[in-house]
Order: structure tokens, then sequence, then C-alpha cells
């Protein structure tokens, strides 16, 4: 019987032990993985300083300014897709684009509301989803009125952020509430990501030298063949004679805020680690030489 007491108390001791061990262990990891992610966020930051130095100082950047020249900025960004470089000793792939070859989702107004509608409803999605969308923007409710909401969305989600849509992450929580109060699954054949950018300024215009095939079928609700044969001139765009537009695109585009220059580009950067790759994106003004709307993702 003692010897039996006595074993027990030892695998007992023996159990404590290793749940000690485990949860020590358990702990470490979280403390290296937070000692890493912190380093990494250190090295990502210095590499974005040198970033920014080098685009204040590139002749590039300085010719692009001072040439107001939209042919300049294609021969830019077709040289500049992809560079590989090597900043404080990290692996670098430093990439351009135009940062207004997108709508921004909260240019949604009563004057072209009609185009987002047919947009939708050409993948088959009901206009109840452009009515919660104008309900996410603090400009579609009367002054002085709040919480003057149809659907149920800021019931659930009383926390969510109401005056504009600000980031991808803030349209999926909204296309998560449509897909669970409707169910209309057609909502994920839509291309969000070659339609919308998002932000606050909902005033900047679209480069329509750079815009996606699908922004073209947008703002001028046209059909996807016109679209692609419009996108298939990308960067060759002085004016809107060159578009050859039918009467009714004539009427649409006139809804949006276009030009065919815009000095802003969007910035990406990948820095690639020995297990991982981080990236920094930004939008880069090149006449103001400041960068802004920085998303780091780790």
């Amino acid at each position: 019987m003692r010897r039996a007491i006595a074993l027990l108390i030892t695998l007992m001791f023996v159990m404590l032990i290793s749940v000690a061990v485990g949860y020590g262990l358990h702990e470490m990891k979280k403390a290296s993985k937070v000692l890493q992610d912190e380093n990494l966020l250190y090295k990502s930051s210095m590499i974005l300083d040198d970033i920014m130095t080098m685009l204040k100082v590139s002749p590039d950047m300085r010719n692009l300014a001072d040439s107001n020249s939209s042919d300049e900025l294609y021969t830019f960004l077709q040289s500049s897709e992809s560079l590989p470089l090597e900043v404080a000793d990290e692996k670098v792939i430093l990439s351009f684009s135009s940062a207004r070859k997108r709508v921004n989702i909260n240019s949604l107004n009563k004057q072209n509301e009609v185009l987002f509608r047919e947009f939708f409803n050409r993948y088959m999605v009901s206009s109840s989803y452009v009515d919660l969308l104008k309900e996410c923007m603090r400009k579609n409710q009367a002054k002085d009125e709040y919480n003057n909401y149809s659907s149920t969305l800021f019931d659930q989600k009383p926390t969510l952020f109401r005056d504009y849509i600000a980031s991808k992450k803030h349209l999926d929580i909204i296309n998560d509430y449509y897909l669970a109060e409707y169910g209309d699954t057609n909502l994920k054949n839509v291309p969000f990501q070659q339609l919308f950018r998002y932000g606050k300024n909902s005033n900047d215009r679209i480069d329509l030298n750079y815009v996606t095939a699908d922004v073209w079928e947008l703002i001028l609700s046209t059909t996807q063949e016109r679209a692609q044969q419009l996108y298939a001139q990308e960067g060759s765009y002085k004016s809107l004679e060159d578009l050859k537009l039918t009467p009714s695109e004539k009427i649409n585009i006139a809804r949006f805020k276009t030009s065919f220059f815009e000095p802003y580009l969007l910035v990406k950067i990948a820095i690639i680690g020995e297990e991982n790759i981080s990236t920094i994106r930004f939008i880069y003004d090149i006449k103001l030489k400041r960068g802004y709307d920085f998303v780091f993702e780790f």
C-alpha cells in the first residue's frame, strides 16, 4: 500500500513537472515570437526610412514631379514593376504602380450609385448591397441624424467604424454581414481586389491611363469586352476624345472624378526573411514628396 501511494505521489509530481515544463516552453515560444515580431518591425521601420529617403532624392521622382507628363509616368511604371534591392542587409523587392487605378469605394454618391447598382446586378448581387454600403458612409446620413439604419449591421457591430469604409478588412466585415443576412453568395464572385481602394478622401481622381478592366466596366456601365479594349490601351490616353466614348458612356464617366495624370504611386516593399515575407504598402505623393496610408503586414 505504501509503495502504491509513493508511486502515485511520484506520478503526480512527474505530471506537474511535465505541465510546468510544457507551459514554460509555450511561454518561451510566445516570448520568442514577440521578440521576432519586434525585431521585424524595427527592421521594417529602418528599411522604410531608407526607401523614403531614396524616393525624396531620386532623380526619377524629381523628373516626374517637374514634367507633369503622363508619358513619363507610364515609362517609369513600366520599368519599375519589380526592383530587387538590398537595404540594411535585407533582401527587398520594391514595386510601383499607380495609386489611382481603382475607384475609391467612398466615392459612391447619389450621382453614380445607379452605376454601382448596375455593376453589382451583373453579378446577380441585390441592390440591397449598395444600400448597405451607403449606410457605412456617414455622408449619406442626414445632417445631425444618427443611427437611422435599415440594416442591423451596427446593432450587431456597435463599435464598427461608420464614417467611411477605411480598408479592405473593413469591407470584409460588411461583406460577411451581407452574406450572413441575405445568403447571397453571388457576392463572392465580385472582383473587389481589382475594383476598389479605400480612404477618407473620396474626392481623389481616377487616373484613366491605369484603371483596371473591372473599373472601366463600372464607371462606363459597359460590357467586359468593351472594358478589355479600353484597358488594352493603358497609358496612351491624353483626353476623353482618345477613349472614343459613346454618348451614354460620356454621361456615365462624368459621374466620377477622372484625369489622365495623377502623380501618386502605390509603393509596395516586400522584405524577404529566412522564414517569412513581410510587406509595407503606402501612397507616395510625387509632388509633395511625402507618404501616407501606410500598411504593415507581417
